[in-house]
């Protein structure tokens, strides 16, 4: 049976989501709304609003989708999957309330807290004036201390502080300033955990899952982890602090108990879960969980997966995970994120990239920020590309991924040179 299927997003993780659905046999019609210029290689791309949920419903209606798949996070926490679900259109990912795992950092402390999933000390503030005085008395204790936005704030509502000065200036940044409007209306306040972090995927149709991988990011601007948060920069998957060790009690103390607190609590989990860890001297610990794919960890998830990806989507979607495999493919797989000169802060557009056409074909150039002009791709947003590549060794991995990066070329240009790096020491 030939299939209709609805992408929701625009940016590198939807281009990777793309470019494997597209292998799929029984997918007729492959649609992304809105998409961007790389991922209409792949697909058709429909100019909906990622947030035009009403447009999304009446395109999904309109079109007969048979299945909708939802990459970013700010449509699950407005409740894109509840819509669908109303409407009797299938789609994959978490409703609104349990979409709280990512959207409210007070909800998923708390839930944590509940059914003793291991994480940072913390508490919760909305008064500015206590959280000061809380946040200094873990500082002066010579402790360094995590202050974190409840809500959204684009990977950038958590700051740590080294000092009481530093302190203050990140409460008052979110909660006086409301640099990050409403999410800076709760803060959470925890104890700076020292450690390597890692991210962990599974599929999860509410009661069971599917373990997909691990994958390290690197989420600051420069080498070493120096500079400003981003979006990501790069990631590869099998770290190897990730051990089997690690990974059995990552899914006895983690997974397992977070799901079944989900169902607990009346907001059973359907989608992908990413569990963003930090592995301590006692085990990993959740750092925070979202609810989708990863940026740019999907990018390097999607090659890894054998065959077909849509009948994992569909039976979690339906509640049929239990005993279902998939199969992976042996060795690394590993990306470099090309940004735009500036990013994260102010940037250029329009910049003209050369080369794509240059990358050897048992590699991949994933589109985040792109858009065509007089046939030229040129550049669109912070992040531009994702080139990815694979060895059977991290290190092969990331020889092959510098030598297809080089062969590229826009005004501004900037990557990192040092992504897998700590695999390999």
């Amino acid at each position: 049976m030939s299939k209709k299927i609805l992408i929701v997003g625009s940016g590198g993780r939807e281009h990777a989501l793309a470019w494997k659905l597209a292998q799929s046999s029984q997918i007729e019609k492959l649609y992304v709304a809105p998409g961007n210029a790389g991922i209409a290689e792949v697909a058709e791309c429909v100019d909906i609003a990622v947030t035009d949920i009403d447009q999304m419903v009446s395109f999904a209606k309109n079109k007969q989708i048979d299945l909708a798949i939802v990459g970013p996070e700010i449509p699950l926490m407005e409740g894109i999957v509840d819509r669908f679900n109303n409407e009797g259109l299938k789609i994959f990912g978490p409703t609104a309330a349990a979409a709280r795992l990512e959207g409210s950092k007070v909800f998923s402390k708390n839930l944590f807290n509940k059914y003793n999933i291991p994480t940072a000390s913390y508490e919760v503030f909305d008064d500015i004036d206590k959280a000061r005085e809380f946040a200094r008395s873990f500082v002066t204790s010579d402790k360094s201390v995590v202050i974190k936005a409840d809500g959204l704030a684009a990977g950038k509502g958590v700051i740590i502080a080294n000092t009481v000065n530093e302190a203050d200036e990140a409460i008052d940044i979110i909660m006086k300033d409301k640099s990050f409007g409403e999410a800076g209306n709760e803060v959470v306040i925890e104890e700076f955990l020292t450690g390597e972090e890692v991210s962990v995927f599974v599929v999860t149709d509410g009661k069971d899952f599917v373990y997909l991988t691990s994958a390290q990011d690197h989420k600051r601007v420069f080498d070493n982890d120096e500079g400003p948060n981003t979006g990501g920069m790069g990631a590869y998957t099998s770290p190897p602090i990730y051990t089997e060790e690690i990974h059995k009690r990552t899914i006895n103390e983690v997974i397992i108990p977070t799901i079944d607190a989900m169902e607990k609590e009346g907001n059973p989990y359907m989608g992908v879960l990413y569990a963003g860890l930090i592995i301590t001297s006692e085990g990993p610990k959740v750092l925070e969980f979202n609810a989708r794919f990863g940026d740019p960890e999907a990018q390097v998830i999607m090659p890894m997966i054998k065959g077909d990806i849509l009948p994992l989507f569909e039976v979690a979607v339906d509640g049929k995970l239990k005993d279902y495999q998939i199969d992976s493919e042996n060795g690394v797989c590993i990306c470099v994120v090309l940004a735009s000169g500036g990013y994260p802060g102010e940037y250029e557009k329009g910049k003209i990239i050369k080369g794509i056409d240059n990358i050897k074909p048992d590699n991949i150039v994933f589109h985040a920020g792109t858009a065509v002009e007089n046939g030229d791709f040129i550049t669109n947003g912070g992040r531009v590309l994702a080139v990815v590549s694979k060895g059977n060794t991290t290190l092969e991995a990331i020889e092959n991924v510098y030598e297809e990066v080089e062969k590229i070329y826009f005004e501004g240009m900037h990557y990192r040179k040092d992504i897998g790096k700590k695999a390999v020491r």
